[in-house]
């Protein structure tokens, strides 16, 4: 089961990440989760230790020099456009509460016209996890999803779009759905999140149209005290667990993990 999960940043998208990671770790599923935001903070919501210490693949130049044969920030160099990046996960993950994580560190800008040795190094260690490996892999993305390939995009079973009901939020998913079909993601679902009443849900459902809204998440102020505060999301408010669990559900349900 390959899950993406992107969205405006500030509407909860790595709190969902975090949570669907937990729960199929609870159910015994084995979990790898990614951190493909450059605002990296799956970490600190997966309650790993020191997650600020923790060193991103794409910041490890001399690996990234190795593989690639082309010095880290280097432009205009020939590099190794296929690095071997099979045993990276097993050497680089980290793990905690029976979860693995690999934070990857930001993708450069294609539109900054970057055709460089981390851009290639982290697509193909992306490709690699999502096609070749047998586990849940969670993937927390950025809004933008450019750094997915094609033959990439193929192997994600499910991009989830988490969305709260503000209209940038709204507009946001709407671009990445189109993002997604264009780089041949066949499944596009949405999550509302910090949804706080029926009208809220009604709302939101109707403005996503065509996307199918996979389920609802409410608003809470105890998920985001913990946030803010530094403690496990998991263990902050049931309610908000009953939902996540629910989504999960629906995605065992229909894309058989």
């Amino acid at each position: 089961m390959k899950l993406a999960i992107a969205g405006k940043g500030g509407v909860g998208k790595t709190t969902i990440a975090a949570l669907l990671a937990s729960l199929f770790q609870r159910d015994g599923y084995s979990v790898l989760a990614i951190d493909a935001d450059p605002v990296a903070n799956l970490a600190a919501s997966l309650d790993f230790p020191d997650p600020h210490d923790i060193i991103p693949i794409v910041a490890m130049k001399d690996l990234v020099e190795e593989r690639t044969g082309a010095k880290a920030g280097a432009i205009g160099v020939y590099f190794n456009l296929n690095p071997y990046v099979v045993d990276i996960p097993d050497k680089y993950a980290l793990s905690h509460n029976g979860i693995k994580l690999m934070v990857m560190g930001g993708f450069r800008s294609v539109a900054s016209g970057c055709f460089c040795a981390e851009n290639a190094f982290l697509k193909a260690l992306l490709s690699y996890l999502l096609v070749k490996r047998n586990e849940v892999i969670i993937v927390d993305m950025e809004a933008g999803i450019e750094h997915l390939s094609r033959g990439t995009a193929a192997a994600v079973d499910l991009l989830i779009i988490v969305a709260d009901p503000g209209k940038r939020s709204i507009e946001t998913a709407h671009k990445i759905r189109e993002l997604a079909t264009s780089v041949g993601i066949k499944h596009v679902q949405a999550v509302g999140n910090r949804i706080r009443s029926a009208e809220d849900e009604e709302r939101l459902t109707a403005a996503l149209l065509p996307i199918k809204i996979l389920g609802i998440v409410s608003d809470s102020i105890h998920i985001r005290e913990a946030d803010i505060n530094g403690r496990p999301l998991f263990d902050s408010d049931a309610k908000v667990i009953t939902d996540v669990a629910r989504i999960k559900a629906s995605i065992i349900r229909e894309f058989g993990a």
